[in-house]
């Protein structure tokens, strides 16, 4: 059925208008498909990824490195965390990075995940901390729980490195320095990870300053990229008829 010109501009502008009415979040996310536990003990948030800065959102980017597929490569300069798949790409997380996580490089391999898990504060944090003294004992796995919902714990052979993986709840401290903890990512990011990667993955941590090869596409996209318009659509549209 053949439509007037008029009648069409009106229904494309209330689609591009109702479409723009929404919280949409960017192209690339993949916020609605992290799968859930039917038993997830704790909310996890979506809305999350609309307090997080663009570059800083899970995405999946042309990665040149040398490290076969299913490596983590965590690059703390730049704020971002790589696990390595097949032909030439890597899915890419924002992280925030604390004082250990900017302290420690090296390779370690995964010997153990937790969800919701517990968080024992150091020694040294309880003694100059009287909030993180209440928890001397052990914080059991939460919302407020500093390691967030999932946790993957870096071991160099049966060494634990104390060196954590793990989920937060702050959105703003991601693609940022943090005070304390190792690598955090959103929760819904860390849920997805921990379902991607299982114990004995190996993981490499890049010293700080040392780039990671890899880019996002449309990071080597210059402003001259040309966007469709509405009046390019109609175009189209009418050329088409």
């Amino acid at each position: 059925m053949m439509i007037g010109r008029r009648k069409f501009v009106a229904a494309a502008a209330a689609i591009i208008s109702t479409a723009r009415s929404r919280p949409v979040l960017a192209a690339g996310e993949y916020a609605a498909s992290v799968q859930l536990d039917d038993d997830e003990k704790f909310a996890i948030s979506m809305d999350d990824y609309r307090k997080v800065k663009p570059q800083f959102r899970a995405t999946t980017v042309d990665y040149d490195g040398p490290e076969p597929a299913g490596t983590i490569v965590v690059d703390t300069g730049r704020y971002y965390l790589y696990l390595v798949q097949e032909n030439g790409k890597a899915r890419r997380y924002g992280i925030g990075v604390g004082r250990q996580g900017f302290e420690w490089s090296g390779d370690a391999v995964i010997r153990r995940k937790a969800k919701w898990p517990r968080w024992t504060p150091p020694k040294s944090m309880v003694a100059r901390d009287p909030e993180a003294a209440k928890w001397a004992g052990g914080m059991p796995g939460g919302p407020d729980n500093p390691l967030g919902a999932r946790a993957l714990y870096l071991y160099q052979g049966k060494v634990d490195t104390l060196y954590r993986i793990h989920g937060t709840g702050e959105p703003a401290s991601i693609g940022r320095a943090v005070s304390s903890g190792c690598i955090r990512l959103l929760n819904a990011d860390v849920v997805d990870l921990y379902e991607r990667v299982p114990i004995g993955t190996r993981v490499i941590v890049r010293p700080h300053g040392e780039a990671v090869a890899a880019s996002a596409p449309e990071e080597r996209v210059g402003p001259e990229r040309k966007r469709r318009t509405l009046l390019d659509f109609l175009g189209l549209a009418a050329r088409d008829r």
